[in-house]
């Protein structure tokens, strides 16, 4: 009798415990459908900024672009690409010492130092932010202009009341910003690599709006 009630109780314990862990094939399949959807979300989010996104020459991260502005001469481009820096460099977001550092005229160059804040998160109860600096460097010639971006250094405090000095070379490359796969961006370093490319982004398409500008409302 108490052999056949233990044999009972046992049963029924291992009953309930199988209550937690089985489902049907259906949910199974709908889980395993909505991970794979979120992975896909993910990916295609950060799809630009994967692997290649952050150029290197000679173990340095540079970015250059051309601007082609056929009709223009080196003065004009000269002239509207230094107005344009200068504003740059004045700008609200833009800290002490970001300022067109060097101009020559006669070859038509140009050399921002540019120091702004890299805003990733700002609420009202929180403010994650780094110090951004870099150097544009301008070159420009009769109906286009060559475009530099690079020797970049960030400024995080990463703890209480200590800056952290990053190289971008030693942080946002493929190396330093994401798996070995190359699928996904870690979650620090790919925060400022997803901001970098945005930013480098967001300042070539200034600059060309302003080569197509030139002369317009003459």
């Amino acid at each position: 009798m108490k052999k056949g009630l233990f044999l009972s109780m046992l049963c029924f314990s291992l009953t309930t415990q199988a209550q937690g862990v089985w489902e049907t094939p259906t949910e199974a399949g709908q889980k395993a459908e909505a991970t794979q959807s979120e992975v896909a979300k993910v990916e295609v989010k950060d799809a630009k900024y994967l692997a290649g996104a952050v150029p290197e020459e000679n173990g340095e991260v540079v970015w250059r672009h051309e601007i082609v502005s056929p009709g223009h001469t080196a003065q004009q481009l000269y002239d509207a690409l230094l107005g344009r820096l200068n504003e740059l460099t004045q700008g609200e977001n833009q800290l002490e010492g970001s300022k067109v550092a060097l101009v020559n005229k006669a070859e038509y160059k140009i050399a921002a130092a540019v120091k702004e804040w890299m805003v990733f998160q700002s609420t009202f109860l929180s403010l994650d932010r780094a110090r951004f600096n870099y150097t544009i460097q301008v070159e420009c010639h009769d109906g286009k202009a060559n475009i530099e971006l690079g020797r970049i250094r960030y400024f995080y405090e990463m703890v209480r009341n200590k800056s952290e000095v990053l190289k971008a070379e030693e942080w946002i490359t493929d190396k330093y910003a994401m798996n070995k796969k190359g699928t996904k961006l870690y979650r620090v370093s790919g925060k400022f690599r997803r901001k970098t490319v945005d930013r480098v982004e967001e300042i070539f398409q200034l600059l060309d709006n302003t080569c197509r500008m030139i002369g317009a409302t003459k």
